[in-house]
């Protein structure tokens, strides 16, 4: 007897959860791509799914773990989510949760608000950061969160029945791998990290039980390495950046046409992070002085400034009488243009905003980075060529009067090397590469989920 999948009623939970963008459902079409132990005989002429076995195919449930502690993090799930969706469609339907916020207690609740108190406080991060490094330390800690938490973090997972489970986070590696080990679920859930920091990481990024750990740089998989890791663990792509860095984008004329920049005038982009923090101000206002040819009364150069969601810092800096082209954005969705509309750029160290840069060629002055995580990125950027540091407003703007006029030739240097770096298909390449583990998996990965024991039982 032949048994017909229909699709089901999606539940009320479900409906939120495409609502908010949680997962993407079903979308028109099927995936080309679907795992190589799925038979074409499993399908009726009007595309229906025959049950010959248990193990026949059936969409797959990723859960990307995630915290908003920093942009990157969630910038990176998103990236991955898009990715998948763009590839196979519906054979994936993805959840980005943070599942500490949502379903466990102090500390782990409360990691947003505390990170951003101690980045504020940089001395304090940079004591944290480091005095945790050290593997007896951050083990024993997890372990006794583990002890606490561990019937909330199963119960956060098992509700989303995830395939593959993705930790797109430093913190988000051992508890779930716990859980999974104690359910004797290794064998059926795949389980990967992704590192979001470009260079310098935190040992906890590491754990030798996953299944694959993607590093952005070649000195992240040297760490890895040394931190216990296979070679048949590691694999080196490159940053998860939104595909839509990765497209075809609009020619740099077009962009400036719809986006109602000076068609000519060489372009400096400044970027004050998602919370438009740092110096931003009074590198603007010094560029703003720099970029004026007093001699002839006119501008060589325009300014776009993106703010972020710092709405104070917007309002303070369109009151300003302004000689030069300026654009003052508040916080923005399509950096993949105002990038592709520019020549350079002013950001501070973080790995995300450098990896897009690198992919749309751009020079980088870096003027800012947090200890720890971001220290490395500026060895990264500058002893390759594609950018400089200084920490001076003043410096910044002479940079950028020099490159506008005098050192052309070493901004187009730069923006060679930076090119050099990009890796835009990152993303995708990280996605495919989960597919191929999960159709390693065969038919054992479509066994009904069962839990096989219960971890907290055994604590």
């Amino acid at each position: 007897m032949v048994i017909s999948v229909a699709t089901p009623r999606k539940s009320i939970t479900e409906k939120v959860f495409q609502r908010v963008g949680g997962y993407y459902g079903s979308i028109s079409g099927n995936s080309q791509r679907r795992c190589s132990n799925e038979s074409e005989d499993d399908y009726d002429e009007d595309g229906t799914m025959e049950l010959v076995q248990i193990g026949a195919e059936r969409t797959k449930n990723v859960l990307i773990l995630m915290s908003d502690t920093g942009g990157g993090h969630r910038a990176s799930a998103e990236a991955i989510r898009d990715a998948f969706q763009i590839e196979f469609g519906d054979e994936y339907r993805i959840f980005v949760k943070d599942v500490w916020k949502e379903y466990t207690g102090w500390p782990l609740n409360d990691m947003e608000r505390s990170y951003k108190f101690m980045v504020k406080h940089v001395q304090l991060w940079k004591v944290a950061f480091h005095s945790t490094s050290p593997r007896w330390i951050h083990s024993c800690y997890l372990a006794a969160i583990a002890a606490y938490y561990a019937k909330e973090v199963e119960a956060g997972l098992m509700e989303y029945k995830p395939d593959i489970i993705i930790s797109v986070h430093p913190l988000m590696q051992h508890i779930p791998l716990w859980v999974l080990k104690w359910q004797g679920l290794q064998k059926k859930v795949i389980f990967v990290t992704v590192i979001t920091d470009l260079t310098t990481c935190h040992p906890t990024w590491f754990h030798p039980g996953v299944n694959r750990c993607y590093c952005p740089s070649e000195e992240v998989a040297k760490r890895a390495s040394l931190d216990g890791l296979e070679e048949s663990q590691i694999r080196v792509f490159g940053l998860p950046i939104r595909p839509s860095f990765a497209r075809a984008v609009l020619s740099k004329d077009q962009l400036r046409e719809e986006l109602e920049m000076d068609p000519d005038l060489p372009a400096v982009l400044l970027m004050g992070g998602g919370e438009g923090m740092g110096p931003v101000k009074k590198t603007a206002l010094a560029l703003g002085e720099s970029l004026f040819d007093k001699e002839f009364g006119k501008p060589f150069g325009q300014l776009i400034i993106i703010c972020g969601r710092n709405k104070t810092l917007v309002s303070t800096l369109e009151t300003e009488q302004w000689k030069i082209p300026v654009k003052v954005r508040g916080f923005e969705t399509q950096m993949e243009k105002w990038m592709g509309a520019c020549d350079c750029i002013i950001t501070k160290a973080g790995p995300g905003t450098i990896a897009e840069a690198l992919i749309r060629g751009l020079p980088i002055i870096l003027n800012d980075y947090i200890p720890g995580q971001e220290k490395g990125n500026v060895p990264y950027v500058v002893d390759n060529g594609a950018g400089v540091f200084t920490r001076s407003p003043k410096e910044t703007a002479r940079i950028v009067t020099e490159w506008f006029s005098s050192k052309k030739d070493e901004l187009k240097r730069m923006s060679e090397n930076a090119l050099k770096l990009a890796q835009p298909e990152a993303v995708f390449n990280i996605v495919k590469d989960m597919h191929e583990l999960a159709c390693q998996r065969g038919p054992l990965a479509n066994i009904p989920y069962m839990l096989t024991s219960s971890f907290t039982d055994l604590i």
